[in-house]
This record gives C-alpha cells, structure tokens and sequence, in this order.
C-alpha cells in the first residue's frame, strides 16, 4: 500500500512507526510488512522520510492479532496442528529439530525428504517411478491444452499415477512412503521436456533440469536447482499444507491429498509467487534501473513481489541461503544486480528483505527458464512435505478438522422467498 498524503484538515490520532510497533507488539519492520500486505495504511510524514499511522488502524489490528493467538480450539475443531516436522523460530528454520539450511547443503534432496518422512537419513538414496505410472501420467498430460500451466500439469499427472495404483487407499505408512517415492518422480517425468534432451535417471534435479530449460546444466546451476528443492521441502502450515492435512484428516489418499495441496498451491499469493517476482526482474533488466518498474507497481497500488515473508521478521533464510549460491553462478550476476536494485529502491518506501520467491526468480530468470518454473520447482519441492504432513494426520484423530462456522447472516425465522 502506497503512503497517502493527509487530508486538509485532517484530525485523525496518528502514530509514528515506534509507537505503532510498541502497540502491537512488533518490531517497526514488521510495521512496514503489514502496509506491504495491505493490513495497514501509511502516511509520509510532511517534508520527511518517516511514515505515520491511523491509531485506531492499529488498535483494530492489534486486537485482531490478540484474537487470532487466541485459543485454537473452536466448536470442537482444531485450529493450531501438533507437529514434529518443521519449527520457524524467527530466522531460522528446522526440519526434525535439524537446521534446515545446513540439511540443504550438505544433503540433496532425496536424502531431506527421507529424513523429514522417517527421521533417518538415506545416503545416496533416489527416487524411481515405474514405467507403467509415468506411461499412464505422460498420456493425461499430453491431452491437455497447450497454454496449460504447469501446476495444472502436475495435478492431472498425480489424479492419472492414482488411477493407475489400485493399492492407494492404502493409508499405512510402510504404504504411503512407497507413494511418496514413486509419485514426486512420476510427476517430473510426466512434464514435457524443455529442450531436445532429457533424462530420465538420476538425481531428481538432474531429471527436472531437462523440463525447465532447454540448455545443458553445469554442476553449479543443478546445485542450486537441488539445493532450492530441499529447502522448500516443507514450510510449516502454510495455505497448500493446511488444505493437505484437511483432506487427510477426511481419510483422503496420498495422491488426493498432494492433489489439494496442487489446487491451493496455484494462487498468485503462495506458489505461483516466484513467477510475478520473475517478471519484475525481466523488467528491471530490460529498463536497465528498478526505479521505473517500481514506481509503476505502486502508482497501481500493487505490492512488490519477492520482498517480506510473514513469518520472518528479518531475512528469509532460504532466500540467504540461494542467493549466497547464486553468487557462484556467472551467468546469474545481471539478474542479482537487478534483484539488489529492487530491494534498495523498494526500501524508499518500505523496508522489506527479499525472500526465497526473488531468489527462485533470479535463479529462472538467469537460467533460461519460463516464469512459470518457480512455480514447478515449489510444487515438486513441497510435494515431499505434503506427503509427511499427510502421514502424520492419518495418525490424528479423523475429521478433527471442523473448526465451526461463526454465522453472520439473517436471524431466522424469515419469510419464505417469492
């Protein structure tokens, strides 16, 4: 949200940003991560840099965010999830109690995966599909449109493995685990390839390299691609994982359960967020300057992408952990610069650190690949998480998550319609 200018006459209680990040509770970054998502209205000090704020605004969020770390237990339903699986804890991240970033580099991941399923790690481990599941994903995916995005892609080919499993309802773990490590491989064998070549053996970067880019991959840029993959292997309850453990908790099997985690991921706000971030940088680097580009986004009242994380109050760890990557790869230095530029102009307005969707941007953009392939690199990363998370609601409690419905409509009873 852009800075508004006051009002003649204006009267209204303004508060500055100190004071408005003491009323909630939060430091005065993340004053400024709530304007950039729209939940706060700012205004420029007159002849200043500094920012001013309705105060009856931020009273009203403030109790908001009281009430939303409330209770979570609502007409029976659960609205906080116990989990063993990942921990945020400011600016860092874990899976199993294990520093994500550091599993990341030292681990591909295949290996990740296995140790955020089971607790264990499995050295060298790869993941194989059978012949006849990505035959039977190939032909879905053939029939459809070609302007078909790739998340749509992906959600056919894992309805088409399903079809073809007739042992899915299976929900053990020894079971779900054997799904796990046959459909993330059926759903990158499923997509079309990007170049001539393509290859359908080895590590899983390898292999979805060939479906993302048309050039060959040097030992650096898979190291990112893969790299990338393990740390977006799972991200706590975010919107797509949340719907996963819905469906789970309704009983429903691994592939309809990764299939809802597909439909919620394609929002603009969640997965497909990397493909926006790719887009600004593709006109950063064509205006030589980020001003320009940044001034039209907020002349249009529209929020940057790829900068502030709601959960992060400083940096991204997983943005930190790709761009410091980045940084080895040559071909990727232009689109870096253009993502600093980005971040440095954005700050005039509101200071927000660039998160793992501008880092997946730089990353595509430098590589030759579609905006859309952020998109799949996240949809085949999480898909891992969606499987662990599935796993442990099938351990809970069935249909536990029913939280009730707070009616807000006419009192009854009313008169029949006519």
């Amino acid at each position: 949200m852009r800075d508004q200018e006051p009002a003649p006459g204006d009267t209204e209680r303004r508060l500055s940003t100190k004071e408005a990040a003491e009323l909630l509770g939060v430091k005065p970054e993340t004053v400024y991560a709530y304007v950039s998502r729209g939940q706060l209205g700012s205004r420029r000090v007159p002849g200043g840099r500094g920012s001013t704020f309705d105060a009856r605004e931020v009273e009203a969020l403030a109790r908001r965010n009281r009430r939303d770390s409330g209770p979570s237990s609502i007409g029976g339903g659960e609205l906080s999830v116990r989990t063993r699986l990942t921990l945020i804890d400011t600016d860092r991240y874990y899976f199993r109690g294990v520093d994500a970033v550091e599993l990341a580099a030292r681990h591909s991941y295949e290996e990740v995966a296995e140790w955020l399923w089971t607790g264990r790690l499995s050295p060298g481990v790869v993941f194989t599909a059978p012949r006849a599941s990505v035959a039977v994903a190939r032909r879905a995916v053939e029939a459809l449109p070609e302007h078909t995005t790739p998340t749509d892609r992906l959600r056919v080919a894992a309805i088409a493995a399903s079809a073809a499993d007739p042992l899915r309802f299976d929900l053990s773990e020894e079971s779900v685990l054997g799904t796990a490590r046959t459909l993330i491989p059926t759903l990158v064998a499923a997509l079309p390839p990007a170049g001539r070549g393509h290859r359908e053996g080895g590590p899983l970067a390898h292999r979805l390299w060939t479906r993302l880019s048309g050039t060959a991959a040097d030992e650096t840029s898979l190291r990112v691609l893969d790299t990338a993959l393990a740390l977006l292997v799972d991200h706590d309850l975010a919107a797509s994982t949340l719907a996963v453990r819905v469906a789970a908790s309704a009983r429903a099997h691994a592939y309809a359960a990764v299939s809802a985690g597909l439909g919620v991921l394609e929002g603009p706000l969640h997965g497909a967020a990397s493909g926006v971030a790719h887009r600004l940088l593709l006109d950063v680097l064509d205006h030589g300057s980020a001003a320009p580009v940044i001034a039209d986004e907020l002349r249009a009242g529209r929020r940057i992408p790829g900068l502030g994380h709601r959960l992060y109050p400083g940096e991204d760890p997983r943005a930190r952990a790709l761009f410091g990557l980045l940084e080895e790869l040559p071909r990727a230095a232009p689109a870096l610069a253009a993502a600093r530029d980005i971040v440095a102009t954005a700050a005039r307005h509101t200071p927000l650190h660039a998160n793992v969707d501008l880092a997946l941007a730089v990353f595509t953009a430098s590589s030759g690949m579609l905006p859309t392939a952020g998109e799949t690199i996240f949809a085949v990363a999480r898909t891992a998480g969606w499987i662990a998370h599935a796993l442990e609601e099938y351990g809970e409690r069935p249909l536990r998550m029913r939280p009730s419905g707070h009616y807000v409509g006419a009192r009854p009873p009313q008169p029949l319609p006519e």
